[in-house]
């Protein structure tokens, strides 16, 4: 659902409890302003990105692999890791994986360790281009989150950890 004006929340609100009486309204409107705000980011994330090629979920597991190196873990990530890192089905990373391999992006290394997998690594070009969109993906984080204050973004972070935990579990 798109926004709404109050009185068209209201009246989704009516039509979910005559639905289903049992839902907590709150419950799924909150869910509902979740899922717009969540989709309205990640499309300014994908915006943001544009002009370089890459889309938003491309940018992300090039942030991965960036933060791997910095931590000082240089033997790249399994395309499993990346996966569970980015919260996302192996195959959309492997579809990541090949279209970032093909624009040479990244580098496929075998496992030193287990010659039946191989690693991901950045390369030179996609360091580069991690690095350079990175200033503009940040400015577009600083923005965004102006419209918080410190206190109001500690606690949204606790909110949405919760979330994140409940979430988890129910999936088990």
């Amino acid at each position: 659902m798109d926004r709404f004006s109050e009185a068209q929340r209201r009246q989704w609100s009516a039509f979910m409890r005559a639905s289903h009486p049992e839902i907590n309204a709150q419950a799924a409107q909150l869910m509902d302003d979740f899922r717009l705000v969540s989709h309205q980011i990640y499309r300014l994330s994908d915006m943001n990105l544009e002009e370089s090629g890459l889309s938003y979920a491309q940018y992300r597991v090039l942030m991965s692999l960036r933060f791997n190196e910095w931590t000082g873990q240089c033997d790249g990530l399994n395309p499993s890791e990346i996966s569970a890192k980015q919260g996302t089905s192996r195959n959309t990373i492997s579809s990541l994986i090949r279209s970032l391999e093909e624009n040479g992006l990244i580098e496929r290394q075998l496992d030193m360790n287990d010659r039946r997998r191989f690693n991901i690594h950045l390369s030179e070009a996609g360091r580069e281009k991690m690095i350079e969109q990175s200033n503009d993906h940040i400015e577009l984080i600083n923005q965004l989150f102006a419209v918080l204050s410190t206190e109001e973004m500690e606690v949204l972070s606790t909110l949405l950890q919760k979330l994140s935990q409940r979430a988890a579990t129910l999936k088990e």
